[in-house]
């Protein structure tokens, strides 16, 4: 029987090898966590490595991705159908073992990390969403949802900001059931970190509430098991379990050294390293023994054949709330959502109302909420400003975990990438908001919803200059035009009360990706529309004001909507005809087949003119070389909304103006 150290070599093998084949990668975490993760694997981790999405398994998330090589030969090591082929063919093109853990390649791989401390901070919101769902299901006697979260992070991690922010709120949350390794090497990309970072973690964890587990020995097996049983214990505090472990363990030229972090240790470094190591197996080469102690999967359907039990018992004895269970962790949305939902949208257009799209997202709140008791909701410190809170709103505290809103504080980049943990961890369809400058501090993280295509839905409001006084620092500018630039994300900006009803429908039943849903502080005259526009918006554009055979096409989005009927109906005086294109969505409208596109934007018609509040030049795609773009070339000011308007020419005189210039 092959002993722990045994076991943890192989870790270690596979991880320097696979780098060298590859000649590029980071060997120094998975040799230096390897004791650590053998330990967690072997001895804690509750999973089935032939059903990695069973509902009731552990999360593990390694935060500093850039040690992919660790979770990779745990997966492989551990039964999951990841062949040793795919090790070998380690950060190659189409591999399920690319450079960092990307989710939906290879088989347990919970979420997509590299960027440091996002993580931790998907590992915060999956926690969060264990917590929750088992607030909202779990019955006396019968604990269905109850399951762990462990993330790996290092020095990196700790160093972002983002960390702070997600940290804090987990101690605040109580989520007793995180458990964070900090492998404390003293080592990043430059050499050692006392230099950059001399921050006291244990301290600093200390004062968010964490339970804090300090100096334990990364390559003590039994240190790290009496580490873990201490963590399992404090179930009302996340837990931090500082390891003491050295970069690179086994390298005798390279461990503890910047020298094994980002680069392969050499064909001579490697051998060297199977020798101090005791290692006398070929590369790639893993004995049957190492591969027996590793496998969980006899271990992991067990304990999914129990849980399996469990659920049986549970549907027993709460056949409803089980009912509701199994389809909320399957995504399924209930069965008259749609119909009703479609039912709402033309209660909107019946109604006509005049209202902000801030105050128009949360009427829809407020009418599918009732729909969905998986909605999970939140804002960065602005419920009242974002308008997130609706009449069914509970509140989720460190002691009260059966609610459905989260009061994120200001933490914009935490609360995005919690989100993305929240969906990864699925029973839920959660939203978080903001106003639409502050997607700057959490960009990055929408981005990771795009490329995972997960769903969360990010509310932004505030949608432009039009907002007012609060100034330049506040007006966004050019925000629209990165998110409209990320792959796989659907941006949506309505123009009154029905468009917000659309998108959010839209943004409930998508089901791979992510959507920006933003909305004005101002209000929003509403359109009249037929039905068939009506069924038109869910395409992203539609014509919303028609005559025969156009001279001219405006393109509008949002509050620029208005302005361009208006300008429309003026322009019937000086002789020209206008067709006025509403695009809420242009994702939306560039996935449509070329016929509707062409039908929408006449290919006849070259005189186009886009207006929109925001970023200029993202607009000629649509209008073209030779057409005009009403936007934004600069920051705004401080001023009311009204009189910025004008003051940058969204104005019905310039609309004007711009079209007969086009038009010729």
């Amino acid at each position: 029987m092959a002993s722990r150290r045994d076991l943890a070599n192989a870790i270690r093998a596979l991880s320097m090898d696979a780098v060298q084949q590859a000649n590029s990668g980071h060997p120094g975490a998975p040799m230096g966590m390897a004791d650590i993760a053998e330990v967690l694997w072997n001895d804690y981790l509750s999973h089935n490595p032939t059903d990695p999405t069973w509902a009731n398994r552990d999360r593990f998330v390694l935060s500093n991705g850039h040690g992919s090589m660790l979770l990779y030969s745990l997966l492989h090591l551990s039964g999951y159908d990841l062949p040793i082929a795919e090790i070998k063919n380690f950060r190659q093109l189409h591999s399920k073992t690319p450079g960092h853990p990307e989710y939906g390649y290879a088989p347990g791989v919970e979420t997509t990390t590299g960027p440091l401390g996002q993580g931790i901070s998907n590992a915060v919101g999956m926690a969060l969403a264990e917590k929750v769902l088992a607030g909202q299901f779990n019955r006396s006697g019968h604990d269905i949802v109850d399951h762990q979260t462990y993330t790996f992070l290092g020095d990196g991690c700790l160093m972002e900001g983002i960390s702070h922010e997600v940290c804090s709120l987990a101690g605040t949350l109580k989520l007793g059931k995180l458990t964070a390794f900090y492998d404390d090497n003293g080592i990043s990309i430059d050499g050692e970190v006392e230099g950059w970072f001399s921050d006291d973690t244990p301290q600093r964890f200390e004062s968010y509430g964490w339970h804090v587990i300090a100096n334990v020995d990364g390559h003590d097996s039994a240190a790290i098991k009496a580490a873990i049983d201490a963590a399992h214990a404090e179930t009302d505090k996340p837990t931090l379990i500082c390891c003491k472990t050295i970069i690179g363990f086994g390298s005798p030229n390279k461990q503890g050294k910047e020298d094994c972090h980002g680069a392969a240790l050499g064909v001579d470094e490697v051998a060297l390293t199977r020798a101090e190591l005791g290692w006398e197996h070929a590369p790639f080469d893993i004995p049957a023994d190492h591969y027996a102690g590793w496998n969980a999967v006899d271990k992991g359907q067990a304990a999914q054949a129990a849980w399996n039990e469990r659920l049986v018992a549970y549907r027993a004895a709460h056949p409803q709330l089980a009912a509701e269970f199994e389809r909320r962790i399957s995504g399924d949305l209930p069965a008259d959502f749609s119909a009703q939902a479609d039912a709402y949208i033309q209660q909107c257009q019946d109604d006509m109302e005049k209202v902000a799209s801030r105050k128009a997202s949360q009427n829809c709140l407020n009418a599918y909420g009732p729909l969905l008791p998986e909605l999970l909701g939140g804002s960065a410190d602005l419920a009242g400003s974002n308008l997130t809170l609706w009449s069914g709103s509970r509140d989720i505290s460190g002691d009260n975990a059966d609610g459905n809103y989260i009061y994120y504080g200001v933490r914009e980049f935490g609360m995005s990438a919690m989100m993305n943990g929240i969906a990864l961890h699925g029973g839920f369809i959660n939203y978080g908001a903001t106003f639409l400058m502050f997607m700057e501090y959490a960009r990055n993280a929408v981005r990771m919803a795009a490329l995972m295509k997960q769903q969360s839905i990010f509310v932004y409001t505030h949608d432009s200059i039009g907002l007012g006084e609060d100034g330049p620092t506040h007006q966004p500018v050019e925000q629209l035009s990165a998110l409209r630039s990320t792959p796989n994300l659907h941006t949506w900006r309505p123009c009154d009360t029905v468009e917000s009803a659309v998108c959010w429908k839209s943004a409930i039943e998508r089901r791979d990706g992510p959507a920006a849903l933003v909305f004005s502080r101002q209000g929003l005259t509403p359109m009249p529309r037929s039905k068939k526009q009506v069924a038109a918006i869910a395409r992203g554009g539609y014509v919303l004001h028609d005559c025969d055979a156009p001279q001219a096409i405006l393109i509008a989005t949002g509050s620029e909507v208005e302005l361009a009927m208006q300008a429309a109906e003026q322009l019937v005086d000086k002789g020209i005809l206008v067709r006025v294109v509403s695009m809420p969505c242009a994702e939306i409208f560039a996935e449509q087949d070329a016929d509707y596109r062409d039908s929408v934007l006449l290919p006849s018609v070259r005189a186009r003119v886009a207006v929109e509040a925001l970023h200029a030049d993202y607009w000629y795609k649509f209008v073209g070389l030779d057409g005009r773009v009403i936007g934004m070339r600069s920051f705004g000011e401080s001023a009311p909304g009204g009189e910025l308007m004008k003051e940058f020419g969204f104005t019905v005189d310039n609309v004007i103006a711009n079209v007969l210039d086009v038009v010729g």
